[in-house]
């Protein structure tokens, strides 16, 4: 009973924050058929300012840490991001009425980091007196940018197969509809399709429609995204330069209020497709249940084999669990919304704020805390 009021309270309390506040009147503001809008010029702006200021923090937190130190659990963190995502193509995609796109992009999601709830894991170490690497909260970056990344890579990919399977489908009845016309009627099935064979036309479509599909320039084309792009950006400008001052003075202070913004039309956005979500809503709250505490445990087996070769401390085994438990509630929906745009919002940020966060904060925080203090007891 004290477990479920726990988990009750911490639900209740992510609830009343500011950015699940800003999101929750987001919804009800387009449930009421509101004609509140913000103009996408300033979406935009908004988005290029958040991730400019999360890839700065990251690129910060890396050039002051020791990188021979953070080589193996960060080459984890970013396997940990690519494998999430995988998961979610191959089970969440499978399941019945499921579309796949919605499914890489909730996994992609939860394979991005959500900041939120690493400070909660880094300030119940601290609490706990679990001892933790400075620089273990920087391996945020090494599991957020592949997953997100991988996630668009991975619906692009799909999405051009699609297109091309119904390019090659549409040119098949074409060319049927013309040998019909040639030849004065209805010439025999088996016919027509050894002239199909015989033009260079596939007897299915689906043969060499993936052939078709070349994934660098898909990955190139990801990675020239605005929302990518500003987000590389920042990193490589907090690695390189010495942004401290305007971090400080500029991004910092007004982030918090302009996430708000992102998540009040993020709410907004997601409302409009909800009608969609409720075909198929069992599935993704199943996922999201789970899905947090599988990748936690997944990457705290990984962070247990950096621990006895590298001797990294049991409090980063359980930063890289928390990561990999958490899904973003900053950088995630803006660039998925941007890279993966026929997904539907509802789909990964109702999965993401109404399950998956509660979960890896109520369950997976304690859980992994506890779980390294008994092994390193």
């Amino acid at each position: 009973m004290d477990f479920l009021s726990d988990f009750l309270t911490l639900f209740l309390g992510k609830l009343q924050s500011p950015t699940m506040g800003f999101l929750i009147g987001g919804m009800v503001v387009a449930a009421v058929n509101s004609e509140l809008q913000i103009p996408d010029a300033i979406y935009k702006f908004i988005v290029f300012m958040l991730l400019i200021k999360v890839g700065l923090s990251g690129g910060i937190a890396i050039r002051n840490a020791n990188l021979t130190e953070m080589l193996l659990p960060g080459l984890f963190a970013v396997v940990t991001g690519i494998l999430i995502v995988f998961i979610g193509r191959y089970t969440l995609a499978k399941l019945p009425k499921v579309r796949v796109v919605d499914a890489i992009a909730t996994a992609g999601l939860f394979g991005a980091v959500s900041g939120s709830t690493l400070a909660a894991a880094l300030t119940l170490l601290e609490s706990e007196g679990v001892k933790y690497e400075a620089w273990a909260a920087a391996l945020y970056p090494f599991m957020d940018i592949p997953a997100l990344v991988t996630a668009i890579v991975l619906a692009s990919v799909y999405t051009s197969k699609q297109r091309d399977n119904a390019l090659e489908s549409l040119s098949k009845q074409e060319y049927l509809s013309k040998q019909r016309v040639t030849a004065g009627g209805y010439p025999n099935q088996r016919r027509i399709e050894r002239r199909i064979t015989a033009s260079g036309y596939p007897k299915d479509p689906r043969d060499t429609a993936g052939a078709r599909v070349r994934i660098w320039p898909i990955i190139q084309e990801s990675l020239q995204g605005s929302a990518l792009s500003a987000l590389l950006l920042g990193l490589a400008l907090g690695l390189l330069t010495r942004p401290e001052s305007v971090y400080e003075s500029f991004f910092n202070p007004l982030f918090r209020g302009l996430l708000s913004i992102l998540m009040l039309v993020m709410g907004m956005e997601a409302t409009t497709r909800l009608g969609e979500l409720r075909k198929v809503g069992q599935w993704y709250a199943l996922y999201s249940f789970v899905a947090p505490l599988l990748h936690g445990f997944i990457a705290f087996g990984l962070g247990m084999i950096a621990h006895i070769t590298t001797g990294f401390s049991l409090g980063g085994v359980v930063i890289l669990a928390t990561i990999a438990a958490s899904s973003s509630d900053i950088s995630g929906p803006p660039t998925l919304r941007a890279g993966i745009p026929s997904a539907n919002p509802s789909a990964y940020i109702g999965s993401s704020t109404a399950v998956g966060t509660p979960v890896a904060l109520a369950l997976g925080i304690p859980l992994f805390i506890g779980l390294a203090q008994a092994l390193g007891g």
